[in-house]
C-alpha cells in the first residue's frame, strides 16, 4: 500500500497547459440529450464539471483514487454530477454509461488488452468511449525517472519499482476499438507544445504527476534526495532556454458505437 501523493496545488500550477488536451478530447465527444457519463480519474472535478455542462448529462460520476484531489471536489459539485473515491480497476457500476471518459489515469493503469473490453462493457447500446493518454515516455524527463529509480539507495526503498509504461502501439487502440465492434473512430497522436518560464518550469511540471508515484513510495527524505538527484540528471539534457518550449506527446481517442 502506497501513500496518497497527489497535491493538488503542485497539479495546479500548470492547469492550463495540462486542460488543452482535456477540451480537444470532449470536442471529440458526440452530444446526446440526457447522457449518463463516468469520469474516470477526474482528480479535483473541475473538468468533469466542465464535460458535464458542456455536454448538458443527466448524470455524471466522476471516480478517483486519490482522497487528497477528491477533497477538492466539493467546489465543482451540481445537480446531477457526484463524485467517488476509488479505482478503475475496481470499479462497479451501477448501470450502463452512455459515455465512458478519460483524461490522462488509464496510463497508470496496467493491461490495456483486457482493460478496453472491460471498460466497453460498460457502455450502453450507442455509448461512446473517449480516452487520452499522456504518451511522452520517451522524453527525458521520464527516461531520467526511470534511470534514477533504478540506482541506489532509491532501488532498494522503491523494491525495484520503476514507473511502467502501460501503453500499447497507438494502432493497436484502433484494432482494439474495430475488435470490440465500435463502428466509428478516431485515435491520433498528438504533440502539445507548452512554453514554460525555464527548464527548471519542467521538474515543477513532474513534481505534479510522474514524481508523485515515487514520492507516494519513499520516505519523505529519500524523495527530497531522489529529487535533488532527479533535477541535477535531467536539466543538462534539456535545452538551455528561456522560456523552454516543452513538447508533449499524447493520444487522444474516440469511439462511438
Amino acid at each position: 500500500m502506497t501513500a496518497d501523493s497527489w497535491d493538488p496545488g503542485q497539479y495546479a500550477k500548470f492547469l492550463r497547459e495540462r486542460s488543452a488536451p482535456f477540451f480537444d478530447l470532449l470536442d471529440l465527444v458526440e452530444t446526446r440529450p440526457g447522457m449518463r457519463a463516468v469520469d474516470l480519474g477526474c482528480g479535483t472535478g473541475e473538468l468533469t464539471r466542465q464535460l458535464h455542462e458542456r455536454l448538458g448529462c443527466r448524470e455524471t460520476l466522476g471516480l478517483d483514487r486519490s482522497a487528497k484531489m477528491l477533497e477538492k471536489s466539493a467546489a465543482f459539485a451540481a445537480p446531477g454530477l457526484r463524485f467517488e473515491k476509488g479505482t478503475v480497476e475496481s470499479f462497479v457500476p451501477d448501470g450502463p454509461y452512455d459515455l465512458v471518459f478519460s483524461n490522462a489515469a488509464l496510463h497508470f493503469v496496467e493491461g490495456h488488452e483486457d482493460l478496453w473490453p472491460r471498460l466497453a462493457s460498460l457502455l450502453a447500446p450507442d455509448g461512446q468511449m473517449a480516452v487520452h493518454l499522456p504518451a511522452n515516455q520517451d522524453h527525458p524527463t521520464h527516461v531520467t525517472a526511470r534511470e534514477v529509480a533504478r540506482e541506489e539507495p532509491f532501488a532498494e526503498a522503491l523494491g525495484t519499482y520503476v514507473l511502467p509504461n502501460n501503453l500499447l502501439p497507438v494502432e493497436a487502440y484502433a484494432s482494439l476499438f474495430h475488435r470490440l465492434g465500435f463502428s466509428r473512430q478516431s485515435v491520433k497522436l498528438v504533440v502539445y507544445g507548452h512554453l514554460l518560464e525555464s527548464p527548471e518550469s519542467v521538474v515543477e511540471w513532474v513534481k505534479g504527476s510522474i514524481l508523485t508515484e515515487y514520492q507516494s513510495r519513499l520516505s519523505p527524505e529519500l524523495y527530497e534526495q531522489f529529487l535533488e538527484t532527479y533535477r541535477r540528471r535531467l536539466l543538462p539534457r534539456l535545452a538551455h532556454e528561456q522560456p523552454y518550449f516543452f513538447t508533449f506527446k499524447r493520444v487522444l481517442m474516440h469511439a462511438a458505437q
